[in-house]
């Protein structure tokens, strides 16, 4: 984590003392409230609210960006009033998300590293790198190709004699967007997959975990702007393991669902 957090540093810092560089102050602020919490093909959720506020510097007109802040998910789910069979009373769990990001984007090339926090009961926690590539800086389309690996907390596979090692839990995500300008209208495809055994993902070999497509209506307004959509997602492999992902969807265990929709409705600043 450490070596990444240098990296990052070390790369913004470059944009600084760059003489041709025009550095720019950038941040991007809002939330999305989503009827169900899909992350990478996996049901983690109902009706939640998802906050977002990111800060960075824009540098040769944002052929160069850097991005470090928090995101969050707050869900229905993430209150549970559970009955106590000894005394007949009940307690509440309270168990948000809370993500940590920081990001660096070059002429099209992305590189990050996210901390996932968990706040249940154990304080679960997992630590991701991620690469990537966008085709729209040089080739004008909406393409893109992005590889994570879970590098660190809990991520991990059981051998036969019940000893962990670390599973490197990873997900290679191939996406395209397109646009109507004039309408505001963005429709969008992914296809995700983890390539090996992952307690992360619930998979025992290989297998194409998301197939989502997504359309998005976006306006502007002169401070604001406000994104409605609607997507579907198709897990062909559903969950066979139990995920790291304890008690993210409450009680109604909906891991092992395959098929997902969801409707959404942001605002950003």
């Amino acid at each position: 984590m450490k070596k990444v957090l240098v990296l990052v540093a070390a790369t913004m810092m470059a944009v600084f003392v760059s003489a041709e560089s025009k550095v720019e102050f950038a941040y991007e602020a809002g939330a999305d409230v989503v009827s169900s919490y899909i992350w990478r093909g996996q049901y983690n959720g109902g009706l939640s609210f998802q906050p977002e506020g990111l800060v960075g510097f824009n540098a040769l007109d944002e052929a160069i960006q850097f991005r470090a802040g928090v995101w969050a998910n707050l869900g229905a789910s993430d209150w549970q009033w559970k009955a106590n069979k000894g005394d007949g009373r009940g307690y509440t769990m309270f168990m948000p998300e809370v993500d940590f990001m920081a990001s660096v984007t070059a002429y099209g090339a992305s590189a990050g590293f996210t901390e996932y926090y968990y706040c249940d009961n154990g304080s679960t926690h997992q630590s991701e790198v991620w690469v990537g590539y966008n085709f729209d800086h040089f080739f004008g389309v909406g393409a893109y190709i992005n590889w994570y690996t879970m590098v660190a907390g809990d991520d991990f596979v059981y051998d036969d004699n019940a000893v962990a090692h670390r599973a490197w839990s990873s997900y290679l995500e191939l996406g395209y967007d397109y646009t109507f300008e004039d309408k505001g209208i963005t429709l969008g495809a992914q296809l995700g997959m983890s390539p090996w055994a992952s307690d992360v993902y619930g998979n025992e070999k290989f297998a194409l975990t998301n197939i989502t497509l997504k359309i998005n209506k976006e306006w502007e307004f002169d401070v604001v702007a406000l994104d409605l959509y609607a997507q579907g997602t198709l897990n062909t492999d559903g969950l066979t393991t139990q995920t790291a992902f304890i008690g993210a969807a409450g009680e109604d265990k909906l891991y092992n669902q395959k098929l997902n929709a969801v409707l959404g409705l942001g605002i950003w600043f």
